[in-house]
């Protein structure tokens, strides 16, 4: 069983950045997909980032040229550097993982894996 484990996570004030970072566990496969999704009470997952097995890369209109995704299989980690952070980007944020090719790239659909998520607040 593939385990996803989210860290960096936390407090921030608006205009801040924060790294955050997740390691997968055991399975090298090359056609892997790492997603980062977000939700907040109430309000669906929403997808914020995806990057392929080749480093192709989506984002979410709302976090373009703020956020960036990356990958470093390695280490089987994927991160999610954030910078100019808003108070609307408070939300738990999940990593995600899939093997194989998928649908849609930010919809949390389309990822089997997923882990249990880490809280990160920017205040304003």
């Amino acid at each position: 069983q593939v385990q996803l484990t989210e860290s960096g996570g936390g407090s921030v004030q608006a205009g801040g950045s924060l790294r955050l970072s997740c390691t997968r566990s055991l399975f090298d496969y090359k056609r892997i997909y790492m997603a980062w999704f977000r939700q907040v009470p109430g309000k669906m997952r929403e997808g914020v980032a995806a990057i392929d097995y080749e480093g192709r890369t989506a984002y979410a209109d709302s976090v373009k040229g703020r956020f960036t995704i990356s990958r470093e299989d390695g280490t089987r980690s994927a991160y999610l550097q954030m910078n100019h952070l808003r108070s609307e980007d408070t939300a738990m944020y999940f990593c995600a993982a899939n093997f194989g090719d998928i649908n849609s790239a930010l919809d949390p659909n389309s990822y089997y894996y997923m882990g249990q998520g880490i809280q990160v607040t920017v205040s304003s």
